[in-house]
């Protein structure tokens, strides 16, 4: 894997999926969803210390039936029942600022039905940095859904895990080659720094 070149923070952008209160609570793999945070934190700090954009990303729900709800085999993981009050608040660790872009989603993908792609394109942002919970969910369908709009990707991924192994490796093994570049927060914070 070659290095990372520079990545320029008025062209890139952070986006975080779904480090909430409700999905932080599942049991991640193969990072703990504790370390995935630890490391989203180290990349909102960098990203917001340089000036770049970033984008904390929720789903939520008024009623649950703002959500997709397709005929399917398996009932949703979460977003049926009573949820908690604080469920779609962003997890205190990343400390949301002013400077921020909270987008609110119904469905899995970040894109889809909110203003991301407005809100980048109006910043000249043409690269993102993608990260959350959960890889297979939330982070590849957001991931399949800026390629489609032309994106530059790099994902961080010792900031992101799945709900399985199996789950996270298809992500990181199959698809994510294809549409954008792996690597570690480390190497991440190392380009945006150059």
């Amino acid at each position: 894997m070659a290095n990372l070149e520079r990545l320029n923070p008025h062209t890139t952008a952070l986006v975080v999926i779904d480090l909430q209160n409700s999905v932080v609570a599942l049991n991640g793999v193969p990072y703990s969803t504790k370390e995935v945070v630890r490391n989203a934190v180290r990349l909102v700090n960098v990203f917001r210390e340089k000036g770049a954009f970033v984008v904390l990303v929720r789903v939520a729900s008024k009623d649950g039936k703002d959500m997709l709800r397709p005929n399917a085999d398996e009932a949703p993981r979460w977003g049926s029942g009573d949820r908690p009050k604080d469920a779609s608040e962003i997890v205190p660790e990343i400390g949301v600022t002013d400077h921020d872009h909270v987008v609110t989603k119904h469905q899995w993908g970040a894109f889809y039905g909110t203003d991301l792609d407005l809100q980048l394109r109006r910043r000249g942002i043409d690269t993102i940095v993608l990260c959350g919970i959960a890889t297979g969910y939330g982070v590849d369908t957001t991931a399949r859904e800026a390629y489609q709009h032309g994106y530059n990707q790099v994902f961080a991924v010792d900031a992101m895990t799945g709900l399985s192994q199996e789950e996270h490796d298809y992500v990181l093994k199959q698809i994510f080659p294809r549409i954008g570049r792996s690597r570690t927060v480390d190497e991440i914070i190392d380009a945006l720094s150059k």
